[in-house]
C-alpha cells in the first residue's frame, strides 16, 4: 500500500514508515509531496489544528492517494489558547524560534506561576481519495472541505511556561515548556524521552493504531 504524507520532510517520512511498520503487518510505502510531483505550497487557512491537518492531507487525496498530514502548536491558557495554529509565525513577519520565544515571554511577563499552564497539541489526519470506502469509527470520523471521508487523531502534552529558557535541545517553544513529571523542559529531554510523552508522539501512535484498524481490516475482507 502506498500513502502520501503531505510533507517534504524526510525525517517525518521515515518516522511514519517506522511507526506503521511497528503497528501493522501490511507493507506500507510512505511517499512525500515531492515523490508525487506536487510542488505548490499548501495554504493552511483552517481555524484549528485538525482543520489544517485535513487541508494538507486533502491535497494528495485529491490526486488519488491516501493522504496523511499533521499540524501542531502551543496553546497557552493565560493567552486564551494563543499562539495556537499561529505558533510558527507568532512574532509576525520574519518569525523564528528566538523571536517567537521572546514574544511569548513578553506576553507572559506578569502571569503568576499558578496560571502559566499550557499544552502542546498535535492533530494527525488521514483523507481518503474519492470513491474509496472504509469503516471509520464514529469517534474519529471527519470530512474534508471537499467532502472526502477522513479521520483525525489528536494528542496533547500539558506543561507550564517558564520565565526563562532552559535547555539547548529541541526547537520552537521547547526551552520554555516545562513538564513537571520529568522535571525538565522539552529542550532538556532526550529525543527518546520527548517522543514518549510529546503531543506529536501521542497523536502519531494513536493515528497508526487507528490506521491499522481501518485498513488492515479492509485488506482482509
Amino acid at each position: 500500500m502506498k500513502i502520501v504524507l503531505a510533507s517534504r520532510n524526510k525525517k517525518k517520512i521515515r518516522e511514519l514508515e517506522t511507526l506503521l511498520a511497528q503497528s501493522t503487518s501490511m507493507h506500507i510505502e510512505v511517499l512525500s509531496l515531492d515523490d508525487i510531483g506536487y510542488s505548490d505550497e499548501i495554504e493552511e487557512d483552517g481555524t484549528s489544528f485538525s482543520e489544517n491537518a485535513l487541508i494538507k492531507a486533502s491535497v494528495p487525496a485529491s490526486l488519488g492517494y491516501i493522504g496523511i498530514a499533521d499540524d501542531s502548536g502551543l496553546t497557552v491558557d493565560a493567552l486564551n489558547g494563543a499562539p495556537g495554529i499561529y505558533s510558527a509565525r507568532y512574532s509576525g513577519e520574519g518569525a523564528d524560534d528566538g523571536k517567537n520565544n521572546e514574544k511569548l515571554l513578553s506576553e507572559m511577563w506578569n502571569v503568576p506561576n499558578e496560571l502559566r499552564g499550557a499544552g502542546f497539541v498535535s492533530a494527525v489526519a488521514c483523507v481518503l481519495p474519492r470513491g474509496m470506502q472504509a469503516d471509520i469509527p464514529s469517534e474519529i470520523r471527519a470530512k474534508s472541505r471537499e467532502g472526502l471521508d477522513a479521520f483525525v487523531l489528536r494528542g496533547e502534552c500539558r506543561g507550564t511556561i517558564l520565565h526563562e529558557k532552559h535547555g539547548e535541545g529541541g526547537f520552537g517553544y521547547d526551552p520554555l515548556f516545562y513538564v513537571a513529571e520529568k522535571g525538565k523542559t522539552f529542550a532538556e529531554l532526550s529525543a527518546e524521552e520527548k517522543n514518549a510523552i510529546s503531543h506529536r508522539g501521542i497523536a502519531m501512535r494513536a493515528f497508526c493504531a487507528a490506521f491499522t484498524a481501518v485498513f488492515q481490516e479492509k485488506t482482509e475482507d
